[in-house]
């Protein structure tokens, strides 16, 4: 074998190995995104008892608890297009993964009409779930106000729309 055909082939490897990469890392994302936004669909219907499974990291909180704080809450993902804006993977490992994406929300009691934020999603039972703890913020069910109009959350907007 020449020394050309050993570096044709060594590129050729290395070309197909990234485009791979590409390929697995779109995918991922696109799973990643359906299972976010299959989790606000069970959020925006009211379907409540099925997001409470849906959801990693409850502690302590019992289904009956956060069946009754959602129902009380006015706030709710938008519909269709609105629901979510701008989907970037940030970091992604085998059991945790951080997106940053604007959520439309409807219901809000200020003029703020989305939420543009991380979220972190953990992998278990075989699906990635969002984390409790981001429902209840972007909800306001804690009693926090404002929270998806902070100026941190504008900061992050200006840093990863760069």
């Amino acid at each position: 074998m020449s020394f050309r055909s050993i570096i044709a082939t060594v590129t050729g490897i290395i070309i197909f190995s990234g485009a791979a990469s590409l390929s697995i890392a779109s995918d991922n994302a696109a799973v990643l995104e359906q299972s976010m936004s299959a989790t606000l669909d069970l959020w925006r219907e009211g379907r409540y008892e099925q997001l409470f499974d849906h959801l990693a990291h409850r502690g302590k909180t019992s289904r009956e608890s956060f069946v009754k704080k959602m129902k009380v809450t006015k706030v709710k993902p938008a519909c269709c297009w609105q629901k979510m804006e701008n989907f970037k993977v940030l970091n992604e490992k085998r059991t945790e993964a951080t997106v940053y994406v604007k959520v439309g929300l409807e219901g809000t009691p200020g003029t703020a009409d989305s939420s543009t934020r991380e979220f972190k999603l953990t992998h278990e039972e075989g699906v990635w779930k969002m984390q409790l703890s981001d429902i209840y913020a972007i909800s306001e069910v804690t009693g926090k106000k404002g929270k998806h109009s902070s100026k941190k959350s504008k900061a992050a907007a200006l840093h990863y729309n760069k």
